[in-house]
């Protein structure tokens, strides 16, 4: 490969913002300013203006950016006080000694109940991470006591997320697999949903075989955590007969449901469920202040953060970056097949890691891979594959991803878990890895 072109690869603003961003993560900077760093990071790369009186300025093109990500954000701060009011109730801690009574003291299947718990609410139940503030930070004196390793937890409840909507057409799944079917339909490659979700099982049962990896070898070893007061305070909760306020809880839990299946919309089925809440008396008028300020501490860092990824693809997207980072491993990948399916799942995951968004990725690689897919000779089960795999790949192990920010919520309620090396570093190595495996031998033979 010519120097110039190695270098058009080092500098490229994806590249830049991307390294800056894992570098300063990992070295414990918090992730909204590791985020912001990176993101003036690659806007100085790619030319843009840092000082300047126009709208073109780093900063106004992040801030900017702000409204692609403003209903989630303003969702993840609605479910926060949808959890903290729930909690207020009680109902939280009666499901955790529910939970623990029918489990005991049996390690595995705590685990499994939690990785059944997050595949449900992208599909059967489709919340998507608002149970999560609810019920993990409960139980987390029984996995103290169990010694259990919450990278274990954490890998679990990010195949619950993320899998789910990878291989299954229900719930996010049937969002996710329109997303991929549409882009590829719109570049020339007619697919359908049930085209996407005939191979997409592929990449489930990879990422599947690495999370028993995760549970029953990596991550098998006691560790040890203190028992704070938090912790025994949710877990000693006084467990009652269910009374009016439990009962409003859970027909507001439903309301959330039916609004989110009807709707789409996470921020109008927890104004639902909030209202729910009210109207019934769960909540009394005076404490809603309160129940919002618990919401705002609970999810108010995820919902900055994903304000700030907005702004960050924003500020990429103007650089030129990933459309140049395209070009470049367009020519770096001959017709080689098996370069080609490297350079692609790699392409995503460089820009999945920046965005945290594997929905949003799709229809960036669409428009020039599908193509070249087809010039190359891939089939169309594997340009599905490929794209899936592509997309994918980065939503576990991003800083800004949900599929990382929404494990962390529930595991660090006692602050003794962190973000970056024990929910995104393990779930990156755990994950990705299979991810890209997949997608490039995979595609190589269907």
């Amino acid at each position: 490969m010519p120097s110039l072109q190695i270098l058009n690869i080092i500098f490229n603003p994806v590249i830049v913002s991307v390294v800056v961003l894992c570098a300063l993560s990992l070295a414990k900077l918090n992730v909204l300013l590791s985020m912001i760093v990176a993101c003036v990071a690659g806007g100085i790369a790619g030319h843009l203006p840092l000082f300047g009186d126009g709208n073109h300025t780093i900063m106004a093109l992040l801030c900017d950016g702000f409204s692609t990500n403003a209903q989630t954000a303003l969702a993840y701060i609605l479910l926060g006080t949808f959890a903290e009011a729930i909690t207020a109730t009680g109902l939280a801690q009666i499901i955790s000694k529910k939970i623990s009574k029918i489990i005991g003291m049996k390690k595995y299947a705590l685990l499994a109940v939690l990785t059944l718990i997050a595949c449900m609410s992208q599909n059967i139940v489709p919340v998507h991470i608002a149970y999560i503030p609810i019920l993990i930070p409960p139980i987390l004196r029984i996995m103290n006591e169990l010694k259990i390793d919450r990278r274990a937890a954490a890998c679990c409840t990010a195949f619950g997320l993320e899998v789910p909507y990878i291989a299954i057409p229900f719930g996010f799944g049937l969002i996710f697999q329109t997303v991929i079917a549409t882009n590829l339909s719109k570049n020339g490659m007619k697919v359908s949903v049930a085209d996407v979700s005939a191979v997409n099982w592929y990449l489930g049962a990879a990422m599947l075989a690495a999370l028993l990896f995760a549970v029953f070898v990596l991550y098998r070893k006691p560790r040890e955590y203190e028992t704070t007061e938090a912790d025994t305070k949710a877990a000693d909760a006084v467990v009652g007969p269910l009374n009016k306020r439990h009962y409003v809880t859970i027909l507001a839990i439903i309301v959330v449901v039916v609004v989110q299946v009807i709707s789409k919309d996470l921020s109008l089925s927890s104004l639902a469920g909030l209202a729910t809440m009210i109207i019934f008396g769960a909540i009394k008028w005076n404490d809603i202040d309160k129940q919002l300020m618990g919401g705002v501490k609970l999810m108010g860092l995820i919902a900055f953060v994903m304000l700030i990824a907005g702004g960050y693809a924003n500020v990429i997207q103007a650089t030129g970056g990933v459309d140049e980072l395209v070009h470049l491993g367009v020519a770096a990948m001959g017709q080689n097949k098996i370069i080609a399916a490297f350079v692609i799942t790699i392409i995503g995951l460089l820009v999945t890691m920046g965005i945290g968004t594997s929905f949003g990725t799709v229809p960036i690689l669409a428009v020039l891979f599908v193509p070249l897919c087809q010039s190359i000779g891939f089939s169309t089960p594997a340009t599905i594959l490929l794209m899936s795999s592509a997309a994918a790949l980065g939503d576990a192990g991003s800083p800004a991803s949900d599929t990382t920010l929404g494990p962390t919520a529930g595991l660090n309620a006692d602050g003794q878990h962190s973000h970056i090396w024990d929910t995104c570093v393990p779930t990156f190595l755990i994950f990705n890895i299979p991810l890209m495996v997949a997608g490039i031998v995979i595609s190589q033979f269907i």
